[in-house]
């Protein structure tokens, strides 16, 4: 058995991609990885929201399946739309690794809590800049695109002092040593699916087929946590590009999910956590979406949909 893997070209991604590829070799079935660009690989000078809101880093790979010139595609979790199209479906995510968001820099000095000093933080993401403006109101943010070693590069050149980046990212490609601050999941919930690696296919794909990738590749552990926090990103309609988030940790075979929409400018946070046993965790993230829709959450996202024009 031979299996070719569509992936995008960045040194991360193809480290993803090439994670999977082993823990497939390992279990006997040879692969093939081959890039494929995506129109956020194209697009580096305008945000992810003004690119779209759905697909940004998947369409031309779903598209790849879909015509037979890959098998199955490799993406980072937390990049994955709340709803696939209808014939694809996500048959195993990898082992997590720490979820948290990291701050780097070469300036071992910064303290983000410096009231006196006016930082530039680099992020492309709106859940960051979002939070970033509540938690730390005097930084300031600047659009960063592009993979991890061009933006650190911009960063060398001054575009910003640090920027804010997720821990998984910055371990992959062996950027500890200019990690300043790690931030506490209590207040930086972090994106869905950070941290852990996700196989897509085709539904059509052979049952065997799926089953032996799903012995080879899934965390269960981690399958359980994902399942949940999707879930509460699917019944919110969210996607990559808006500000909402999840955690889903898991002790004695219960589910404790936090999860939160901010808005835009970060004076507005609604939060809410749910547990439960771990066969019900696609229920607690459908009923943590809701809680927070009845509380005002619709409208948060009505008004976040409208100022991001998605």
């Amino acid at each position: 058995m031979k299996l070719r893997i569509g992936t995008r070209g960045s040194k991360l991604a193809l480290w993803q991609a090439e994670h999977i590829a082993h823990l497939l070799n390992e279990g006997g079935i040879d692969t093939e990885i081959i890039k494929i660009e995506t129109r956020g690989d194209k697009k580096l000078d305008v945000s992810i929201a003004e690119i779209g809101s759905k697909g940004v880093f998947t369409e031309e790979i779903e598209n790849q399946l879909s015509q037979g010139s890959i098998d199955i595609a490799v993406h980072s979790a937390k990049d994955m739309q709340s709803e696939l199209p209808e014939d694809f479906e996500l048959i195993a995510f990898t082992k997590r690794e720490k979820v948290n968001d990291v701050l780097v820099s070469h300036n071992q000095e910064l303290q983000l809590d410096d009231t006196s000093k006016a930082w530039v933080i680099g992020t492309s993401s709106a859940r960051r800049k979002a939070l970033l403006k509540h938690f730390y109101p005097h930084v300031k943010t600047v659009e960063m695109r592009g993979n991890l070693q061009t933006r650190i590069g911009k960063m060398e050149k001054g575009a910003c002092d640090a920027m804010l980046l997720a821990y998984a990212g910055v371990h992959r490609m062996d950027y500890h040593d200019i990690i300043i601050h790690e931030f506490n999941t209590g207040h930086f919930i972090p994106a869905v699916g950070q941290g852990s690696i996700a196989v897509e296919a085709l539904r059509t794909l052979k049952a065997a087929v799926r089953q032996k990738i799903q012995q080879l590749v899934a965390d269960p552990i981690t399958t359980y946590q994902l399942k949940a926090e999707r879930a509460f990103l699917k019944t919110l309609r969210g996607g990559c590009s808006i500000p909402v988030f999840a955690l889903a940790q898991i002790e004695n075979r219960q589910i404790n999910l936090r999860g939160g929409i901010i808005s835009l400018d970060g004076k507005k946070i609604l939060k809410e956590h749910i547990c439960g046993p771990l066969d019900t965790a696609e229920l607690l993230g459908i009923q943590l979406a809701e809680s927070l829709l009845s509380q005002g959450g619709d409208q948060m996202l009505k008004e976040i949909r409208k100022q991001m024009n998605v």
